[in-house]
């Protein structure tokens, strides 16, 4: 569905989404219309093909992704099947912090895609989670069992995981009311002027490129991140965040917004400096209320090794 009603009139069923265009559209190429109004990250190259193979039509006509919306224009997307991706348990070592009938906790290695995806089919999470646990929850649908939260690639850290609908339901819940404790430490380029803070500001897919996202007041959600020096190191500050929303690439656009891009950071980074396989950042913190129990339960994981090598190099140079 669609956020702003100011751009169209938008009906949507389970298998098809209509729009019928107003005049803050007008003009407007139907591929990038369409990107920004379905929501759940579908990208331009997505809707791109969609168009190029009728999926989207204009008035009941196919055109081409350059087409320009006019007033009253009503555009159908049909929904095609989505594409076929065999997922396959897979025998790859993890590092368990807890586990139980109904939820499992993982330090994840930096590197480690957490889902499979069309062309990532395996080395993932999920398919190590499908080997190790047998039962997983159904929730997110085949290529997510069990997933109730992301990290990054390139982030390591704490993540959990639901082995039963159940307690998926209780955690994505306690992560929709913000009650998940999740915090994280990074090493950010510069030397921050406070010792404590919040960025406060929207996320949502940048305009140039639609792979990364981007402080912006269009098409963005609310996000917040508090931030705590831990160390400094002159043209180098090691701070803790803790997370207050979970948006996509969340720490890594607030703090490049705030002129504090993470050290090794392959889309929001510098070119310049520390060098690393991947952003400086580590989920080190993990708490949430169990979802049988009620209990209050919370982990904490070490830095892995290469962001303490740069630490030791950091604090003896």
């Amino acid at each position: 569905m669609n956020d702003n009603k100011n751009n169209a009139q938008v009906e949507a069923e389970a298998d098809m989404m209509e729009w019928t265009i107003e005049a803050a559209s007008v003009k407007q190429r139907i591929d990038k219309f369409v990107t920004e109004n379905i929501g759940n990250d579908v990208s331009r190259t997505q809707v791109q093909l969609w168009i190029q193979n009728g999926d989207i039509t204009v008035n009941g006509e196919s055109v081409k992704g350059n087409y320009k919306l006019a007033l009253g224009d009503v555009i159908a997307l049909i929904m095609p099947e989505p594409e076929f991706v065999e997922i396959v348990a897979e025998n790859i070592p993890l590092d368990v912090y807890y586990e139980d009938q109904d939820v499992i906790v993982v330090n994840k290695q930096r590197g480690m895609v957490v889902h499979p995806a069309p062309g990532h089919s395996s080395g993932t999470l999920v398919n190590a989670l499908m080997y190790h646990c047998k039962d997983l929850s159904g929730i997110n649908g085949e290529l997510r069992p069990g997933i109730v939260h992301r990290i990054d690639k390139d982030t390591s850290g704490l993540i959990m995981a639901a082995k039963n609908d159940k307690s998926h339901a209780s955690l994505a819940a306690q992560l929709k009311e913000h009650s998940v404790t999740r915090k994280y430490i990074a090493l950010v380029h510069g030397n921050l002027s406070h010792d404590q803070g919040t960025v406060d500001a929207p996320i949502g897919r940048d305009a140039q490129d639609r792979k990364m996202y981007t402080v912006t007041e269009r098409n963005s959600k609310h996000a917040v991140t508090h931030f705590q020096v831990m160390e400094r190191f002159g043209d180098y500050t090691l701070v803790e965040l803790k997370l207050e929303t979970g948006r996509t690439h969340q720490i890594r656009v607030h703090m490049k917004f705030i002129g504090h891009p993470l050290v090794g950071d392959p889309m929001y980074g510098r070119s310049k400096g520390i060098k690393m396989e991947g952003q400086a950042l580590h989920a080190a913190v993990l708490g949430f209320i169990h979802p049988t129990t009620s209990e209050y339960m919370e982990f904490s994981a070490p830095l892995p090794q290469d962001m303490e090598d740069v630490l030791f190099s950091l604090r003896n140079r």
